[in-house]
């Protein structure tokens, strides 16, 4: 029986992974800023279920919830880090306010759970460690660089995390999802910023005025995609990264032919700038 430390519970993929795993006989700790949510939403599960009210940029709130987990099941088997959200518009149309909201929480909320729940995982030398990222994470596109930029940090992040905490028993794994008919793209989610620019009309604003039609029309099931984590979860080898959705594997593959591409056309200049005596030595 595996227990789960969930955060973003309340809906989207935090709830359903939640769903799923108390449905296979699990424990989890479900976190959302707004926890009834979750308890209205997953009452049925009974003891196997804890909801606690977590808001992922208070760092004291972080450890009290792992303390309580700790205190109710014994144990943190699986940590999924989900909490996030988005703002909308090109990069210097972003207000500092809302650039530091979303590093907060996608950024340093993370690291703030993570820090919290990893002595834990080190007494046991075990665990999984399931952060959420993004086709954003390795692929950026105007009207979302802020978004993105933070999914490029949770990445690196979570790289250096993989090398840290293997020898400890401990695995983590980087989950890139597509797009998927979650709430990511309403209001409650994602800012849309105020300031608008007349010069990124035809890109940011292009992406800002096509956004509205995408939401809930994306291609991804956020059934199938929480199952996806519950595989993960349970792999005796995970992957560093899992990418989610067609559209996600897709994106991949294309980044993959142009980093090669650019790499092969640009390689001389780049071998051009060693030292001569590293040269001679190679």
């Amino acid at each position: 029986m595996t227990t789960w430390f969930i955060t973003g519970a309340s809906r989207g993929f935090g709830l359903e992974i939640a769903r799923q795993a108390l449905e296979r006989g699990d424990k989890v700790v479900a976190t959302a800023r707004r926890p009834q949510g979750v308890r209205d939403a997953l009452s049925r599960y009974g003891d196997s279920l804890l909801a606690v009210a977590l808001d992922v940029t208070d760092e004291a709130q972080a450890r009290e919830a792992v303390g309580a987990a700790v205190e109710r099941f014994g144990t943190i088997d699986v940590l999924v880090n989900n909490a996030g959200r988005g703002v909308l518009g090109a990069v210097e149309e972003t207000s500092d306010a809302a650039f530091r909201s979303v590093y907060d929480t996608n950024v340093f909320g993370l690291a703030n759970v993570t820090r919290a729940v990893l002595p834990v995982m080190r007494r046991q030398r075990s665990g999984r460690i399931l952060n959420l990222s993004s086709v954003g994470g390795f692929e950026s596109v105007a009207g979302f660089g802020v978004y993105c930029s933070t999914k490029f940090a949770v990445e690196g992040l979570s790289e250096a995390m993989r090398a840290e905490l293997a020898p400890l028993g401990i695995q983590v794994t980087i989950v890139e999802p597509g797009y998927f008919r979650t709430d990511f793209l309403d209001a409650t989610s994602l800012l849309t910023e105020g300031q608008v620019i007349s010069d990124y009309a035809g890109t940011a604003g292009a992406v800002r005025r096509a956004v509205p039609g995408l939401n809930h029309a994306q291609p991804g099931d956020p059934v199938k995609g929480a199952a996806a984590v519950l595989t993960l979860a349970d792999a005796a080898r995970p992957p560093l990264r899992a990418q989610l959705g067609s559209d996600c594997a897709a994106a991949m593959d294309l980044k993959i032919a142009q980093l090669r591409e650019e790499t092969d056309t640009w390689r001389e200049l780049a071998l051009s700038t060693d030292h001569d005596d590293a040269k001679a030595a190679v």
